[in-house]
């Protein structure tokens, strides 16, 4: 057995190792604020830092080099590591990754570190929390905050960490502690965990991949690389294994997946449910999974009117909720306790948003939609919508995008750094949807320019959708700068619209 193979607990003899973290935004700072924490010696290497990690580092004990990491620094050569943790933007063709794993040298994410030491903070029996994990192309966050609030309404100690912006080396060292961690993971992160010892294989109670759509292609090099980058959730699984009935591809890769044995595969779908599934019959939710006498009835969990109600019944947010009602009740949570969670729960920000209504247009932001299929979604939860699409495609051809759901818009605004791409999807595939290439000068802000285009073209009882299927960094800091951007430029044009109706209206005598 090496030393890494037995680093397997926060208790473990840590002391001495020395440790290279790749990157210091949230994820590296609380990856080297562990390892510091159990008495390695850390590098950390990053081309930038914000100003509080850059002065918090070496507060904490660790060692910061800043520089360009286009090219193996000398420093990392000359360290003598005996394991690099790296964040999950280094991707497989980053060339210190390549120098890493061609050198020998072990190579974690913050995930795999975070399962090794789950054991600092223990529930009242001695052990560490169980985990469930949650990826998919889209839908992640949202199932992710559902599941853990279905646990919470349970009666357990839930949180949610990992790609939903809290890292879990935080969720784990809390000294609350947790019954469950609800841990979403992006296909990088799931790349790291595939480098993974069997030392540092995760066991997790439950898990899920919700869908599998083309995305980050560049990253992983192929769509084969990244279905079975995401096909990783299911390794292990203890208990459940949740998949998507209407998703082929999340179903193969249960059937194919080196579970533990016993663990259970529960189907979820809009459709009518079998055995050992979830689904919809007149209009109520259903479970025929967890109950015992499942091949004769079913339990109710909500309605499609209820959720209506909460704002949460399109239909890919409804698949969202089957998929983590089948989490939740794999752990106990009750129908009744599900219920009641699902009449309080709100979707976040900029995730099929509506931002106004005024004048009979409603103006609906799902920046968070950066890939086709996310877009998709969006596109027929508001049929005969304009449509503002475009950005950093990453890689992705939107052609069948255009080609299924894009020809149901009403017209299409197309902005971002790739807009020739889109506009010649839309000339190939969908000739009949009126296309503006939208092109600003340098003092003009394009959602200001996007909204002012929109609302010449949207009728009375029509909506206008932001959901670029593409990501945002090409104009804007992240998803939510461009929802925000998008909002206020509606919010501006409704007001600039009620300032002109008063100043023209007449004058009372």
């Amino acid at each position: 057995m090496t030393r890494l193979d037995a680093l397997t607990s926060w208790h473990a003899d840590w002391k001495g190792l020395r440790v290279v973290v790749l990157g210091l935004s949230v994820t590296g700072f609380s990856t080297a604020d562990t390892l510091t924490e159990v008495g390695a010696d850390v590098l950390v290497l990053s081309e930038s830092a914000s100003d509080e990690y850059e002065r918090l580092v070496p507060v904490i004990g660790a060692q910061l080099e800043l520089g360009p990491l286009s090219e193996v620094p000398e420093v990392l050569r000359e360290f003598g590591a005996d394991v690099v943790v790296a964040s999950p933007g280094f991707s497989p063709s980053h060339p210190v990754i390549r120098w890493v794993q061609e050198s020998g040298i072990a190579l974690w994410g913050d995930v795999e570190l975070a399962w090794r030491v789950r054991d600092k903070v223990v529930r009242a029996d001695g052990t560490p929390a169980d985990w469930v994990l949650i990826t998919g192309t889209n839908g992640k966050t949202t199932t992710t905050q559902l599941t853990a609030s279905l646990l919470v309404a349970g009666g357990l100690r839930a949180a949610p960490c990992g790609n939903i912006g809290i890292p879990v080396l935080d969720a784990v060292r809390d000294p609350a502690g947790f019954d469950v961690l609800v841990v979403e993971l992006s296909s990088h992160q799931l790349w790291y965990i595939a480098q993974s010892s069997a030392a540092g294989e995760l066991v997790p109670y439950a898990s899920v991949c919700l869908n599998l759509a083309d995305d980050h292609l560049v990253w992983h090099g192929s769509a084969e690389a990244y279905r079975a980058t995401k096909a990783i959730v299911y390794r292990n699984t203890r208990v459940v294994c949740v998949y998507n009935k209407a998703d082929a591809a999340t179903q193969h890769m249960v059937e194919e997946a080196d579970v533990t044995e016993g663990a259970r595969a529960i189907g979820f779908d809009l459709g009518v449910p079998g055995p050992s599934d979830l689904g919809v019959v007149d209009g109520i939710l259903a479970d025929r999974a967890f109950l015992d006498d499942r091949r004769n009835s079913a339990l109710e969990i909500t309605t499609l009117a209820d959720l209506e109600n909460a704002g949460l019944s399109a239909s890919h947010i409804v698949q969202n909720i089957l998929a983590a009602t089948a989490l939740a009740r794999s752990l106990g949570t009750t129908p009744e306790a599900i219920r009641s969670a699902l009449q309080a729960f709100r979707l976040d920000e900029h995730r099929i948003q509506v931002i106004a209504r005024h004048q009979g247009i409603t103006w609906v932001d799902d920046s968070k939609a950066t890939n086709p299929h996310a877009a998709a979604s969006s596109l027929r939860a508001y049929p005969g919508a304009v449509w503002i699409v475009g950005g950093d495609l990453k890689g992705v051809d939107l052609s069948e995008l255009v080609a299924d759901a894009g020809r149901i818009a009403r017209a299409a605004l197309v902005i971002g750094a790739e807009r020739t791409e889109v506009v010649a999807a839309f000339e190939r595939h969908a000739p009949a949807v009126p296309v503006i290439e939208v092109v600003t000068g340098e003092t003009e802000d394009v959602m200001t320019r996007v909204v002012e285009l929109a609302a010449g073209i949207v009728t009375d009882g029509g909506t206008v959708l932001l959901a670029p299927a593409a990501a945002s960094f090409d104009q804007f800091t992240s998803y939510a700068d461009r929802g925000h951007r998008f909002a206020d430029a509606v919010r501006t044009w409704i007001e600039r619209g009620s300032a002109d109706d008063a100043d023209s209206s007449p004058t009372a005598h």
